[in-house]
């Protein structure tokens, strides 16, 4: 849509625009439902995230606890995620296909020297709607991704992990984006900010010379204040984690405010305004409801089947060196 910095109808500007980050313009707007949009992309957008745990087998120096609190803050590939059913939706004793993705994390050190589990080294286990749906998010130029945990000679980890689908309002690990920069006075002409300063304000604040330029420029020190100005141009910077692309989070961002709005009107117009009626986003229970039960089997975040423990690692046998599903590792070599 071309840019009208004249004011009229909605339009955006894009700044930047690649699979990482989004930077753009969003003009003639207000401030309420512009910081709306943003509180719904930070914490309102449906992802994947690994929830459950079955520690088989963990003699390295970090507990299980750790270990899987790490595992939950990995990034997941989450397209396709609309196509899985949230935990609490669906019908299965614990999880399934049709709400979760299944990987698994098995590596063993054999080798005199310390061997590095990485995000690279999560299989998937079971069947996704797409290739892409839980793939963990390597980004890095080595092809790693980040470190899960680190293994000394003898030490090994086996576990098992089940990724569901649920929103950053239940838990930060399911947040799609990094950070969302919004700014809408850049050079604080609706003195909305009070600057503290030891001096001289005007040379200890920095200032962005570029947004104040895109923003009308500087302000006039003789121009008349206008107290009941409002903001109608603001700035976004959304940053993805790798799992949803920038643009796809800001559309989703948009229907999901829709969706709320439209629970809204109907409430008001004397409907119930529930969110079912919407599809409105849904995450595992806190207390974890659908993870299983008394029964033998059943999954905890920290537990699993009666013999689950101390289960062999088939990676990394007899051969000197460790290895990981993703391959050797150097860091068995004898010296």
């Amino acid at each position: 849509m071309d840019y009208d910095p004249e004011g009229g109808s909605i339009n955006v500007r894009f700044l930047q625009a690649d699979s990482q980050r989004a930077n753009f313009i969003v003009q003639n707007f207000n401030l309420e439902t512009a910081n709306a949009l943003r509180r719904t992309m930070l914490a309102e957008i449906p992802t994947l995230a690994i929830d459950v745990v079955e520690v088989r087998d963990n003699t390295s120096v970090l507990a299980d606890e750790f270990v899987c609190h790490r595992l939950g803050l990995v990034p997941l590939s989450s397209t396709g995620v609309e196509e899985l059913l949230y935990a609490r939706d669906c019908d299965c004793d614990g999880y399934c296909d049709n709400c979760s993705v299944t990987l698994t994390l098995n590596a063993k050190c054999t080798g005199s020297e310390i061997m590095k589990v990485y995000a690279r080294d999560l299989v998937i286990e079971s069947r996704t709607p797409n290739d892409e749906l839980g793939k963990p998010v390597i980004t890095d130029a080595e092809g790693t991704g980040s470190c899960i945990v680190k293994l000394r000679r003898g030490q090994a980890i086996n576990m098992k992990c089940i990724a569901k689908k649920g929103i950053a309002k239940e838990h930060a690990k399911w947040a799609p984006s990094a950070a969302i920069g919004f700014e809408y006075d850049p050079a604080n002409k609706l003195h909305h900010l009070d600057y503290w300063f030891e001096e001289d304000p005007e040379k200890e604040w920095p200032k962005d010379e570029a947004r104040i330029n895109l923003d009308g420029g500087p302000p006039n020190p003789d121009e008349e204040f206008k107290y009941d100005a409002v903001p109608t141009r603001f700035f976004y910077d959304v940053e993805t984690v790798g799992g949803i692309p920038p643009d796809q989070i800001v559309q989703q961002g948009i229907a999901v405010l829709q969706v709320k709005l439209a629970g809204v009107l109907k409430a008001l117009s004397g409907g119930t305004g529930d969110a079912e009626d919407f599809g409105g986003a849904q995450s595992p229970g806190a207390n974890g409801d659908g993870y299983g039960g008394m029964d033998a089997g059943g999954y905890t975040p920290v537990g699993g089947p009666a013999g689950g423990y101390g289960g062999a690692s088939s990676w990394g046998g007899a051969a000197q060196g460790g290895t990981t599903p993703y391959g050797a590792t150097p860091y068995g070599q004898n010296w």
